[in-house]
């Protein structure tokens, strides 16, 4: 199976564009400081998903998980505040 198969890749894939989509509309200020940190958080779920696909062992799938874990509590994290 290939990465681009992944169901999990495809959603945190349409999720950066969305976000990007979303940010891009907003204000110079909000768009370069919440902005910023939602557009990060949202490209780094796809981005460690990916990493993690080239691991062999367990406990690598397991670290990256648990990193995509903490991207998505980052991405909600501002919308909350």
């Amino acid at each position: 199976m290939k990465l681009e198969d992944l169901q999990v890749y495809q959603i945190s894939m349409k999720l950066a564009d969305e976000v990007h989509d979303l940010i891009i509309e907003w204000d110079n200020f909000h768009k370069f400081s919440t902005g910023t940190q939602l557009m990060d958080a949202a490209d780094s779920v796809s981005a460690n998903i990916s990493e993690g696909y080239g691991r062999f062992h367990f406990k690598d799938h397991k670290n990256f998980g648990l990193m995509d874990k903490k991207n998505g509590e980052n991405l909600c994290n501002p919308l909350l505040v």
